[in-house]
């Protein structure tokens, strides 16, 4: 039996949260649940802000020993994720618990476009080998990626995927004077609904899948940048007003309700209908024999430049903060530039400035 964990995703206190959270585990534990999923980042809740550099924790932390304490007090495996600090990085980063303590770690792989600014990327896959089967894990966005799919599909018994994403297709820019202006991209935002339905039943496995709910409201990284964008879209005779406001607009929006469980047929067993922090609980069935996928990946139904957009372009221009952010949280030593970074950088240079030369001296 499984539970998928909805909360508010309201910023607050890490012991408030967890407080809540730990209420959520306990009732899900006494309906029978054996496996309790909760959503991305539980412990903090989700905004763009300063204050995430801060709120970085230890794998020795407090959420961590609270995730193990509650594993073990309920009997569950648990999951959920974090920001985690890890020697001169941070990620965001999903854990799975097992009742005896055992661990498995899976990091985000792609940050959504500003996410950059205050975590870094993954790389790797993660499948966890439970008394149960095995369980692959993904984060948020990393499920829109047909690639991730394609990794686990024939090698896992069940997914998880912990969630929690703004509507960021349809929002509104707050102004200072109290006015409000609707965004609307005029896209269909699939991911979380009929794509990842369609692709459990491509896989043949059950997915566990927890989002969180409320109001997203939330400054913008870059505002000098994104809000005359967005203005650009929903309102261009409000550009300067917004290109002079930038730094005190807010983006507010609701979230993804998609807290569900899925069965391997792709139908929704238990969905949570409500908002606030609540759960489902459903029995899945894994397969004797590990299943294998049935025909072509359905691919996501998102248009072609989402991906260049917000796996590239805006995760590129967020870097610079993320690094910024950490050294001024925890020290110079923070973030180190890549080396293949600077390689790179220094073969372009040199192209560039060979190119110019020899155009110079071949007129």
């Amino acid at each position: 039996r499984a539970a998928a964990v909805q909360m508010d995703a309201t910023p607050a206190a890490t012991e408030a949260r967890l407080a809540r959270a730990a209420d959520l585990v306990a009732e899900a534990a006494a309906g029978g649940a054996q496996l309790v999923a909760l959503p991305e980042l539980f412990n903090t809740g989700y905004e763009y802000h300063e204050r995430n550099y801060g709120m970085a924790e230890a794998i020795s932390g407090v959420t961590v020993t609270w995730m193990k304490d509650q594993a073990a007090k309920h009997q569950v495996y648990l999951a959920g994720t974090l920001l985690l600090l890890d020697g001169e990085e941070v990620y965001n980063t999903a854990l799975l618990v097992a009742p005896d303590g055992q661990m498995w770690r899976y990091d985000k792989i792609y940050p959504y476009a500003w996410e950059r600014a205050y975590f870094r990327e993954g790389h790797q896959t993660t499948i966890a080998e439970t008394e149960f089967g095995k369980l692959g894990i993904m984060i948020c966005w990393d499920s829109a990626h047909d690639e991730l799919w394609e990794r686990y599909a024939g090698q896992v018994d069940a997914l998880l995927i912990l969630s929690c994403p703004p509507t960021s297709h349809a929002f509104s820019l707050c102004l200072p004077d109290g006015r409000a202006v609707p965004v609307d991209l005029g896209l269909d935002n699939p991911v979380f609904g009929r794509d990842m339905e369609q692709r459990a039943a491509w896989m043949g496995v059950p997915v566990i899948h927890t989002t969180g709910v409320g109001r997203f409201r939330s400054r913008l990284p870059l505002p000098w940048l994104s809000i005359p964008g967005y203005m650009l879209l929903a309102d261009p005779g409000r550009l300067w007003y917004g290109v002079a406001n930038a730094e005190n607009i807010f983006m507010e929006s609701g979230y993804f309700r998609e807290t569900k469980v899925i069965d391997p047929a792709g139908n929704v067993l238990a969905r949570v209908e409500e908002d606030g922090d609540s759960y489902v609980l459903a029995e899945i069935a894994l397969a004797d024999v590990r299943p294998q996928p049935q025909g072509q990946l359905v691919r996501t139904g998102l248009p072609w430049f989402a991906f260049p957009l917000l796996d590239h372009l805006l995760p590129a221009l967020a870097t610079p903060l993320y690094r910024a952010g950490l050294r001024r949280q925890w020290g110079t030593f923070m973030a180190p530039q890549d080396p293949r970074t600077l390689r790179w950088v220094t073969v372009v240079i040199g192209a560039g400035l060979l190119g110019w030369l020899f155009g110079r001296f071949t007129r």
